[in-house]
């Protein structure tokens, strides 16, 4: 049997979005800019696409420019922002567990001349409302806070930090990574005051390589690809056709079934609480009512004592079972980390922690046998392991 359980880093496309990226491959085929039938056609994909997604968070298609994935909408968001507002001052405020596309750009503004504020988060992974207050200054610009931790499933209260920002400084942008909560949960960013968020197709079900930022009216920001224009400037390169179809087709299914989805995913999450929370020495992170129902509905974090993740991670894939030691893009920044430590985890559990993240398509069955190999391998590692 499988059980993969790796469905933060990527998930499996559904067959709707396959036949509408093969039909396009096959059939539709054309560059959306030209002038002729076949164009006019390429470009309708991308007008439906771009429809169906502002339906899903309630806002104007307008509102919507489509990017190669989570990572360029991050750095366009954080990059474009702060040269465009770079006259009104060059303070942002983030916090110490954002991801690596939010992280790294900030650090390249920090050497370009910004100044960054981290906030720090409590052991449920919660930015405390009072420390953003407390650091908004006449000239912060931007404040960024991912909506869902892609670590340990912890969800941000956004609306109300946004609000209370605002409150301080109506100059101030607010941008959040929404990555692991887009089709995850309802997110409606003119409602809760979001400028810019970013969001990447192959986290729920679309195909790598497509994403989306959402920039709401009036809000200024630099384009940094530069070319023929596309994406109403911001965006220039010829548009990704088939990968945006199945965008568009990926987000109307999801959000069509969200609370049936919502439903499922957390029931297939209390059965791997319920399978681990008994062990020795595992502690589930972020999560001390050991409930499915505490932050998102798709990732849970466990550390097991005595046990290195890595090693763990590869007996398990040993017997068909796939989990990450953290988010699969921190494999390319190597370290302990920086989310588990922030929110206080014991530094001799940060390297023996593993993430099980399960989607819609995943079963019971899936997560019983996770569950199964999981107390298989753990107990032999402990006896065998060596500091």
């Amino acid at each position: 049997m499988q059980a993969y359980l790796d469905n933060a880093a990527t998930t499996k496309i559904i067959p709707e979005v396959r036949e509408i990226m093969l039909k396009v491959f096959d059939t539709d085929y054309a560059n959306p800019s030209a002038k002729h039938t076949m164009g006019m056609e390429a470009e309708q994909y991308i007008s439906d696409a771009r429809d169906i997604v502002a339906k899903t968070l309630k806002c104007k298609p307008g509102n919507i420019i489509f990017t190669s994935g989570g990572t360029e909408a991050n750095n366009q968001a954080l990059i474009g922002t702060a040269l465009a507002q770079a006259r009104k001052g060059k303070h942002i405020i983030s916090t110490v567990f954002e991801h690596a596309s939010v992280h790294e750009p900030l650090i390249f503004l920090e050497n370009a001349g910004y100044e960054v504020t981290y906030l720090t988060v409590d052991e449920n992974g919660t930015v405390d409302k009072d420390e953003l207050v407390k650091n908004i200054r006449d000239d912060t610009i931007l404040v960024s806070v991912m909506l869902v931790n892609n670590e340990i499933g912890s969800i941000s209260d956004i609306e109300g930090l946004a609000k209370a920002a605002k409150e301080v400084n109506g100059n101030i942008l607010f941008h959040t990574d929404a990555i692991q909560g887009y089709a995850k949960l309802g997110i409606y960013p003119k409602k809760w005051n979001i400028d810019l968020m970013s969001v990447s197709g192959h986290k729920f079900h679309g195909p790598k390589g497509t994403g989306f930022l959402y920039v709401a009216d009036n809000v200024k920001i630099n384009p940094y690809i530069y070319g023929g224009g596309q994406e109403k400037g911001m965006r220039s390169g010829t548009e990704n056709v088939p990968g945006i179809a199945g965008l568009g087709k990926a987000a109307e299914l999801m959000y069509n079934r969200l609370a049936e989805n919502v439903s499922h995913m957390r029931n297939i999450k209390q059965t791997l609480i319920d399978g681990l929370k008994d062990m020795e020495g595992v502690y589930i992170n972020a999560n001390s009512a050991y409930s499915a129902d505490t932050g998102a509905p798709h990732i849970l974090s466990v550390s097991f004592e005595n046990v290195k993740s890595e090693v763990l991670l590869h007996a398990l894939a040993s017997d068909g079972v796939y989990v990450s030691s953290g988010s699969a893009c921190s494999s390319n920044h190597p370290g302990l980390s920086g989310t588990l430590q922030a929110i206080g985890v014991k530094r001799q559990l940060v390297d023996s922690t593993i993430r099980l993240s399960v989607s819609s398509m995943t079963t019971k069955e899936e997560a019983a046998y996770a569950v199964e190999m999981i107390k298989k391998h753990v107990p032999i590692l402990k006896k065998f392991r060596s500091y």
